[in-house]
């Protein structure tokens, strides 16, 4: 029986990066394996120890590549990472580089990342399934996040790596892209070209090419099964006496006394936008009224983010084009910050922009001033509503932690509090469900639907899966 990669036994030298139990693991020659697991559970934590960060000081881990490759690990397991669907980001990224066409003269394109990529069949393959040809002249920080998970695929795979581990590979991909990746897939693995660990949240959507499943709790890693005898096994959850309490929590809010009487919350009259020649947004008129509930929908690099950075006036040519927001025309006198405090956000830039080592209440505690970061001391009445906000959506027990501690999924749930913590009168969610498990995506979605049943709360989300916009959401704008 070939191994193409096994550890025995494995224990992390570092008690703070350690599985609650050793680590029995294996890939043998042919099998396409899925890692899966509830947010918080440790899938990464397992990878992390599978690919070498961590040195073991118990157990051995082996590789066997096969006598025509190269015996070195790093030749042979590419890996990508969930925050790489947001780019390699650093710490010199700030949130609203990517619509600061001044501040990226230091950003290299996307052809320069790539570097030399030999032509062939395979190579024209992937840049026709992912449409590289049009973003090889792009800056890196100015794709979409759909762009950026593709253009990560590809980088990956245009190397031909033995085993491929994707963290959550079809999260940022409109419907097509996630089509022709699966079909991508598919062929690789009846190819043997390479072998696929797959990490996944979401708990009962497996392609139907993997065929063998790591089940992940506890930071214990299960039994292997048969991709059959998981299915099999699986049950979804069906508390809906949690998703009624949390949505009562929310309906039970008093209402907010506020100031604002438009009718109109965003009108945009023939807006468009341009970068370096390309029009990234065709001239758009759009009016999102009061109390009205709005999904965003178009393909990757369709504009979503970029409209949406409008409205929340992160990108400067927001000044130069035809904006009102609650009734008042952008640009006649009021700052940034007169127009952020009316709204609730998150999106995949803002997440790419969170490097903080800051407790995760403190993550959410800087939605009540529109920071990145908090620089303000939390008034005791301030912190209790953080905590109550993380209590709501399940992350209580999280909030002393460091917020680059927690796993992907305990980071998003952070950062969805944070659009809340205010109360806002207009919510704006931009793919908000990415990395969310199973039942945290329907308890996220229970509670949006309970907060956009109160008294004149908007709603504009952008998911590129209709299952997840609430039931409450009745108007559709396609880029």
């Amino acid at each position: 029986m070939h191994m193409t990669m096994q550890m025995k036994g494995g224990v992390a030298r570092d008690a703070s990066v350690r599985m609650a139990a050793p680590i029995e693991f294996e890939l043998q020659a042919g099998e396409q394996l899925a890692i899966v697991g509830p947010n918080g559970a440790g899938k990464t934590l397992l990878v992390d120890t599978l690919l070498g960060k961590y040195p073991l000081c118990e157990g051995e881990m082996r590789d066997d590549f096969g006598p025509d490759a190269s015996p070195m690990r790093s030749d042979n397991v590419k890996y990508i990472a969930f925050r790489d669907t947001y780019g390699s980001a650093d710490a010199n990224y700030y949130y609203q580089q990517r619509w600061n066409a001044h501040d990226q003269d230091e950003v290299p394109e996307v052809a320069r990342l790539l570097g030399p990529v030999p032509a062939g069949p395979w190579r024209d393959e992937l840049f026709d399934l992912f449409g590289l040809d049009e973003m090889l002249t792009k800056k890196v920080i100015a794709l979409s996040s759909g762009e950026l998970r593709k253009f990560q695929l590809a980088k990956a795979l245009l190397v031909a790596p033995r085993v491929l581990v994707m963290d959550n590979p079809f999260i940022g991909l409109d419907a097509q892209a996630r089509l022709l990746l699966h079909n991508l897939l598919t062929r690789l693995t009846q190819l043997g070209r390479v072998q696929l660990v797959l990490v996944q949240s979401i708990l009962d959507d497996l392609p139907d090419f993997v065929t063998h499943v790591y089940p992940i709790y506890n930071k214990v890693c299960g039994v292997k099964q048969t991709r059959t005898e998981y299915l099999a096994s699986f049950v979804p959850p069906t508390d809906e006496l949690e998703v009624r309490k949390r949505q009562q929590r929310v309906l039970s809010l008093p209402e907010k006394a506020t100031a604002l009487e438009a009718d109109e919350v965003v009108r945009l009259n023939h807006v468009s936008i341009r970068y370096d020649g390309r029009t990234i947004l065709q001239p758009l008129d759009w009016v999102v009224r009061r109390g009205e509930r709005w999904a965003l929908c178009g393909a990757n690099g369709s504009g979503k983010s970029t409209l949406l950075s409008l409205v929340c006036a992160d990108n400067p040519q927001s000044y130069a084009c035809d904006i009102a927001l609650f009734g008042r025309k952008r640009g006649t006198g009021e700052s940034i910050w007169e127009i952020k405090r009316h709204i609730g956000y998150v999106s995949p830039e803002m997440h790419r922009a969170y490097l903080k080592d800051l407790p995760a209440v403190e993550i959410v505690a800087s939605g009540l001033h529109d920071s990145i970061g908090l620089y303000r001391r939390m008034r005791p009445e301030q912190r209790e509503t953080c905590e109550w906000w993380m209590e709501t959506f399940g992350i209580a027990d999280l909030k002393d932690r460091s917020f680059l501690s927690l796993s992907s999924g305990e980071q998003r749930l952070t950062l969805l509090a944070r659009a809340f913590v205010k109360d806002p009168e207009l919510l704006i969610l931009d793919e908000p469900f990415h990395g969310l498990d199973t039942n945290n995506r329907r308890l996220a979605r229970a509670v949006i639907e309970a907060f956009c049943h109160r008294a004149d709360k908007t709603l504009v989300m952008v998911t590129h899966y209709r299952d997840e916009l609430p039931d409450c959401v009745d108007r559709v704008l396609e880029l």
